[in-house]
């Protein structure tokens, strides 16, 4: 990694820390390609997994450290950015006023947000996701997963994934580290409230911490039809993330997870996505 990826991801913090939210820098609209579209993906997957070949070198070199990780996020925004894509980021704020580990919860719609929230939360708090355990093993992620926190659950046994999330959970959330769950039980472009379990409401009930509901459309880029993280790429969609106002989980958590399923559901509505279910 160069001297002047780190630097310029420092100076992308820094102006996260300051302005509490994120606009992608204006620019000419993306060039239609015609039946040349696929090029623009090419090019796009090519440069992800160039980011990432740099995390394998210094994960290796035993130099992949929390700064790494950050620079790494913020250059697969920036290659996001070089591929047409444009971010609004809004919200910042709730991460920055609220002291100690949160348990943030949010849909799920493609691997972007994978590779982009650990630079929009890195620098307000330490962070751990939790993972299909198949991620451990991804021919990109795969290494990363395996050198920062994660919670790996295998999803084949919801009671033995619970048992763990809030097991491993409570180890992280104690040593000051805010844990992200995406409570689908996969990725999809539309938001799925049937299917939107209240795991991470119990997780924040069982340590005591507040919740941060995220809101996110990164239909940006498309799940792959042979290769489901490498799919086409769509310039025209903005790519969104809003985090909400700390929830305090009381009782037995329905009205914390109600107040996250609405907070979604209402940017996802304002966004132009597709909700399915009724919202409480």
């Amino acid at each position: 990694m160069s001297r002047y990826d780190m630097d310029e991801a420092l100076a992308f913090q820094s102006r996260l820390t300051q302005a509490l939210e994120y606009k992608s820098p204006e620019r000419a609209p993306a060039r239609r390609l015609g039946p040349l579209e696929c090029l623009r993906a090419a090019y796009f997957h090519a440069g992800i997994l160039r980011v990432y070949a740099v995390a394998r070198r210094m994960i290796k070199r035993g130099v992949f450290d929390r700064n790494g990780y950050l620079s790494r996020s913020w250059k697969s925004l920036h290659v996001t950015e070089a591929a047409g894509g444009r971010f609004e980021v809004s919200g910042l704020e709730n991460l920055a006023s609220t002291p100690g580990p949160v348990v943030i919860i949010g849909n799920h719609m493609s691997s972007l947000e994978t590779i982009v929230l650990p630079g929009l939360i890195l620098p307000f708090k330490n962070v751990a996701f939790v993972v299909k355990e198949s991620l451990r093993t991804h021919f990109i992620f795969g290494p990363i997963m395996r050198s920062v926190k994660h919670i790996a659950v295998g999803r084949d046994n919801p009671r033995d994934d619970l048992k763990l999330v809030l097991s491993r959970g409570a180890e992280l959330i104690g040593d000051g580290v805010s844990v992200v769950i995406f409570p689908q039980a996969t990725r999809t472009v539309e938001f799925d409230i049937d299917g939107f379990n209240s795991l991470g409401v119990k997780l924040a009930a069982r340590t005591g911490v507040p919740v941060v509901p995220l809101a996110l459309k990164t239909d940006f880029m498309a799940n792959g039809k042979w290769v489901k993280d490498m799919g086409p790429v769509y310039p025209g969609r903005t790519i969104h993330f809003a985090f909400g106002g700390p929830l305090k989980v009381e009782g037995n958590g329905r009205d914390a997870h109600v107040a996250v399923v609405r907070f979604v559901a209402s940017h996802i509505q304002a966004w132009g996505g597709t909700i399915k279910g009724s919202v409480p």
